[in-house]
């Protein structure tokens, strides 16, 4: 397999836990599209602010949306500088000491400059990256947006060029005094991710059955 690395910048070197920072891109895009939220930050009037938002990725471009009055995507799409993260919490660490617990994780952290993308087929394209991403299946099953919806959603895309990710799996990293006086338990505490039974909308009254492509999310 062809490792193709991330090229880090000074805002995207790891200089704390360098021994979690892993540099294939590859790595970058498996945390990108095994998460579904995101938080993006940028400075409003000076101060800081964090939106969670939904995204999706094609390629090396990230999409966010959201609605064009959103003051959020209007700062960023006027090319302010701006971050993006994405966690992935695998299971949280019980050390011997308190000072050594830990969690297990994967997070990518994305720098740069957002563009608002507004050309009608490839904003169509960031769209259904990001329906696809969020809710597979859905972009050939239902209402395609209509053109008031569109005016009323922005799209900007990040390109992913300038990024760092940090993986951090296995047990605690105890002080070989704590091992030896094997005093506690020490271990790790699994967090596993699973979606329910899906519920239909008490509008539908039983005249659709759930489709597949939301049944086979749940069995997957």
């Amino acid at each position: 397999m062809t490792v193709t690395p991330l090229s880090p910048t000074p805002r995207s070197t790891v200089h704390r836990g360098k021994n979690r920072a892993v540099t294939d891109r590859a790595d970058l895009h498996a945390v990108l599209d095994a998460g579904l939220i995101c938080h993006l930050a940028f400075l409003c009037d000076g101060e800081p602010v964090v939106i969670p938002t939904g995204y999706g990725r094609d390629g090396d471009t990230l999409y966010v949306h959201g609605s064009t009055g959103a003051r959020s995507l209007r700062e960023a799409a006027a090319g302010s500088a701006v971050c993006v993260n994405v966690t992935l919490l695998d299971g949280v660490v019980y050390g011997r000491s308190v000072f050594h617990n830990s969690v297990n994780y994967r997070s990518a952290v994305i720098h740069g400059r957002a563009t608002q993308i507004t050309e009608a087929a490839a904003k169509l394209h960031g769209l259904r990256v990001l329906t696809e991403h969020l809710a597979p299946g859905s972009w050939d099953y239902a209402r395609p947006p209509n053109d008031k919806e569109l005016a009323k959603t922005a799209l900007l895309a990040l390109d992913l060029g300038e990024a760092a990710v940090k993986i951090r799996t296995g047990p605690p990293v105890d002080e070989d005094d704590d091992v030896a006086a094997d005093a506690v338990w020490a271990g790790v505490l699994p967090l596993h991710r699973m979606w329910g039974e899906p519920r239909s909308c008490p509008t539908v009254a039983g005249r659709h059955a759930v489709p597949e492509h939301v049944k086979s999310r749940n069995q997957a």
